[in-house]
């Protein structure tokens, strides 16, 4: 005789929040990984040096001027080391000049054995066709795989007010879409105006030490893309042409100073030693 007692197998399968957040820590510690190596991609003045002064804890990336060359900075966070590399900002409407984007490039080089995760960093705000191909064409210099190991980092996130971040991608359209989605849909918003401890951080790295759980360990330039890099012509740089570098794209209000700065840890190469002038 069939019983119509309801079954309990369902409520049986499900786990009582205090088991589900043993779980969830004990992933997390699984994942844990002893050091992180950063680097940061983005436009000049979207925050991207900002963010990576929230991750340090500390001002250290300079925000009164664009940088023309990477700038390696280090740090312990939580009882590990965690390093940040920030790369020269490219700009909106126009190509990224040829010596932007070797440096770029070179930024891989400044931690080793390779980055765990890229930044790409994109402020809340109207995201145009344009910004799509400007990202395109940068992280094309990395090749196809950088993508999986590259996370969209939202700032300026006042800018949304009541309304979720979800919810603003939708709205900025298919452009920004194509963006996360290369992305796998990995993406962290943080506010680079909060001070002392940052409760966002945990998260941002929980999701980088995801990335690299899932995408099987940090990234590395294949053969072919680095010989294609090495036989990119060099530049003759010069005072002159880098002034003419400084003043493409417009600059805006900044939103904070670096009233100590310390010299930088990496040396930038001689050719740009030799045509820039402090």
């Amino acid at each position: 005789m069939s019983s119509n007692r309801p079954s309990d197998s369902t409520a049986d399968d499900q786990l009582d929040p205090e088991e589900e957040k043993r779980l969830a820590a004990a992933a997390r510690e699984a994942n844990r990984l002893p050091e992180l190596r950063l680097i940061l991609l983005g436009w000049r003045w979207p925050g991207k040096s900002l963010t990576g002064n929230t991750i340090l804890g500390r001002e250290e990336f300079r925000l009164e001027r664009a940088a023309e060359f990477c700038v390696k900075r280090e740090t312990e966070v939580d009882q590990r080391k965690v390093t940040v590399v920030d790369t020269p900002g490219w700009f909106s409407a126009q190509t990224t000049p040829t010596d932007y984007q070797q440096e770029m490039v070179r930024s891989v080089t400044l931690c080793p054995p390779g980055p765990h995760a890229f930044l790409l960093v994109i402020p809340v705000g109207m995201f145009t066709e344009t910004d799509r191909a400007r990202i395109e064409e940068n992280l094309a210099l990395f090749g196809e795989d950088v993508w999986k190991h590259t996370m969209v980092v939202f700032t300026w996130a006042e800018v949304l007010k009541d309304r979720s971040i979800e919810r603003h991608i939708r709205r900025e359209g298919r452009d920004l879409q194509w963006v996360v989605d290369k992305c796998k849909k990995r993406y962290h918003v943080i506010n680079n105006y909060i001070f002392g401890e940052h409760p966002q951080l945990p998260q941002l790295m929980e999701k980088v030490e995801k990335i690299v759980a899932e995408e099987g360990g940090y990234f590395t330039l294949k053969t072919d893309e680095t010989k294609t890099q090495s036989q990119t012509p060099s530049l003759n740089l010069n005072t002159n042409s880098l002034k003419e570098n400084r003043e493409l794209g417009a600059r805006p209000k900044q939103n904070g100073s670096c009233n100590s700065l310390r010299a930088m840890d990496m040396d930038p190469p001689q050719s740009l030693v030799e045509g820039v002038s402090d």
